[in-house]
């Protein structure tokens, strides 16, 4: 079972596929996994298996650690590409969120204003009028599309909101008329005794339509990197991604890839 939790507010810099020297500020407790998704692939392991017993970390304590850090980064001549929301489930869901958005803007214009801040988020909380104020005042506002039909997503995101709609959340990845970043994992494997598969044809050309009309400014697609909770899953090659790559770029797409 996977195992990687953050036990810090602020944790890092490490160096990202996607992202450069990134600075991590996890808004969920430091003992558990808080979130809306359970993913089979995620490394912080499953809901269940990481229930937490604390509290989330007020805004007050998120501004100081993050201070703090920036502060000791610059007098040592630290300089991050990225101060990122990531961390143990989903940052959206802090009921603060916006508010320590724009403390870490005024950070982050203090200490390092060339730095881009990053969310990493599962997009379920996007309906949420501050969580969408929020991440249109971002930098990289990167949001999960793992697949179109619900289908798929229910057994690679198993969100937890029964009422969850992937209908729902293509209308509001739409609201933010391209100031977003979409995010998917490939994946090929098995779950619970049923294929999984968000790399056939189907949902490749489904799934292009739908990044289409959302017009993102830039599309990240990657395959797994880290240990998974589900083992029954396999790695997507370098090679294969790029075959994704190249039918975005065909339509005019940013596309990065990460193998």
């Amino acid at each position: 079972m996977s195992t990687i939790l953050f036990d810090e507010i602020v944790f890092g810099p490490v160096h990202s596929r996607r992202l450069g020297v990134s600075l991590g500020i996890n808004l969920l407790p430091d003992d558990g996994k808080v979130c809306s998704f359970d993913c089979i692939y995620c490394e912080c392991g499953y809901n269940a298996d990481k229930r937490s017993k604390k509290s989330l970390p007020d805004r007050k304590h998120v501004y100081e650690a993050l201070d703090l850090k920036l502060k000791s980064m610059s007098e040592k001549g630290e300089k991050p590409d990225s101060i990122t929301f990531a961390g143990n489930g989903e940052p959206t869901l802090h009921p603060e969120f916006e508010g320590i958005i724009e403390d870490t803007i005024s950070l982050r214009d203090k200490y390092f204003p060339e730095a881009k801040i990053t969310v990493l988020s599962n997009a379920s909380c996007i309906e949420k009028e501050s969580v969408f104020r929020a991440l249109n005042k971002i930098d990289n506002n990167v949001l999960k599309l793992d697949s179109v039909f619900s289908d798929t997503v229910r057994v690679i995101n198993e969100p937890n909101q029964p009422g969850f709609s992937v209908d729902r959340l293509i209308d509001d990845l739409k609201r933010f008329e391209g100031n977003l970043i979409i995010q998917t994992l490939f994946l090929r494997g098995e779950h619970k005794g049923r294929k999984v598969d968000n790399t056939t044809d189907k949902e490749i050309d489904a799934w292009l339509e739908v990044v289409k009309s959302i017009h993102p400014k830039q599309v990240m697609i990657y395959s797994i990197d880290r240990e998974t909770p589900e083992k029954n899953l396999e790695k997507l090659s370098k090679e294969e991604l790029e075959k994704i790559a190249l039918k975005l770029r065909r339509v005019g797409l940013d596309v990065q890839v990460s193998a």
